[in-house]
């Protein structure tokens, strides 16, 4: 049935209550004082706590409001002989006390009172169903509409070739304008919570149709995949079909957090993807714990270095040393690495001396949903 605390100093009564309740199919844990009964709070989840006001340590209002930090969801009653205490009276105005049973008590009184707490528990958790689940539709409307419109867009990032700084390629990243769902993880989120990944990849690939038709023919787009794509083959083949003209000049990104192990298919959808032309680089390198097995499963083209290796690569000799071996490997597995989140020129000059092929950071070109007129081909 239910799962009570019982916190009562007179060993008399705590028995008593436990016989009563255990006859009803409650199981009931006991407490001696209120330190006592919020230890047993902290490891495990209680339905209903019974706490006597005249405790020794804390009295009964002091625990039942610590109570309610550690379990909201447990309903709090409070047994006393002096119902109009005014602390006890600000208590139950404050909900911090769902309900207050009078001493002495009859048996039947307490079942009572349990069952009718129970009851209120029970609606409670009905009226917050019915709100999750309008909040849930709710989003998933917010979602068709944000994706429906033209509230998803796509930002553009330069990434500049290291050695001469001209516009290599550019970042396609995730941007919404939606007055709700107004930013990438927002989006995201919905659409991992509603099943609906595939549709807001589609819209991705939709933006990114559009930049190629306008981008310079030598310039290649880098497109971040969601992890839970690379499960459907058939499916990821079908979302990019429309990209197949660019494929050549098409980089799928695939993060290194990303726990490919896990996905049924993910070799398959690589080897696809692969065969129609398209690049594969590991994203955030150097932000997870498997980037050598990822670098040995993908065989990528490109590898990003994550910013929290990059940032102060210029003065952490650690730092340089690691972006240096990182160099070697890729050049030994006919891969270019490209160095994110590059802020300072002291940062893109060691790059450079150390042989990052490319770079990519805020030092060269925030994000912009508009193409530059010029290519920052004078960036430092």
């Amino acid at each position: 049935m239910a799962r009570i605390l019982a916190v009562e100093d007179d060993a008399l009564v705590r028995r008593c209550i436990r016989r009563i309740l255990t006859r009803k199919g409650h199981e009931v844990i006991e407490a001696a004082h209120g330190p006592e009964g919020l230890r047993h709070a902290a490891e495990q989840t209680f339905d209903v706590a019974l706490v006597d006001y005249n405790l020794p340590m804390l009295d009964g209002v002091e625990v039942l409001q610590r109570l309610r930090e550690l379990q909201p969801g447990c309903l709090r009653v409070l047994v006393t002989g002096q119902l109009d205490l005014p602390m006890v009276v600000g208590a139950v105005n404050r909900g911090e006390i769902t309900r207050v049973i009078e001493k002495p008590f009859k048996s039947k009184a307490l079942v009572e009172a349990v069952n009718e707490v129970l009851r209120t528990r029970q609606i409670m958790k009905d009226v917050m169903k019915v709100q999750e689940e309008a909040a849930s539709a709710e989003e998933r409307r917010m979602l068709e509409e944000c994706l429906s419109g033209e509230d998803v867009q796509i930002a553009l990032q330069p990434i500049l070739h290291a050695p001469d700084g001209c516009v290599y390629a550019y970042e396609a990243l995730l941007r919404s304008n939606h007055p709700v769902l107004n930013g990438p993880m927002p989006v995201l989120r919905a659409a991992e919570q509603h099943g609906m990944l595939s549709r807001v990849a589609e819209v991705v690939v939709e933006r990114c149709h559009r930049w190629m038709q306008v981008l310079p023919a030598h310039v290649r787009l880098f497109m971040n995949l969601h992890p839970d794509e690379l499960a459907d083959p058939e499916g990821l083949i079908a979302r990019l079909h429309p990209l197949a003209p660019w494929a050549q000049r098409i980089v799928l990104e695939i993060t290194e957090r990303s726990k490919l192990q896990g996905l049924d298919q993910w070799e398959r959808s690589v080897e696809a993807v692969t065969e129609l032309g398209f690049s594969v680089a590991v994203d955030d390198l150097g932000a997870g714990y498997s980037s050598l097995s990822v670098l040995a499963e993908l065989q990528p083209s490109y590898i990003k270095v994550d910013m929290s290796i990059v940032r102060g690569v210029d003065h952490e000799p650690q730092k340089r040393r690691l972006v240096e071996l990182l160099c070697r490997f890729a050049e030994a597995t006919d891969a270019l690495l490209v160095a994110e989140g590059v802020e300072t020129p002291e940062e893109a000059e060691t790059l450079r001396a150390i042989g990052a092929h490319l770079l990519q950071g805020y030092l060269f070109g925030r994000p912009s949903l508009t193409l530059p007129e010029e290519c920052l081909s004078q960036a430092s």
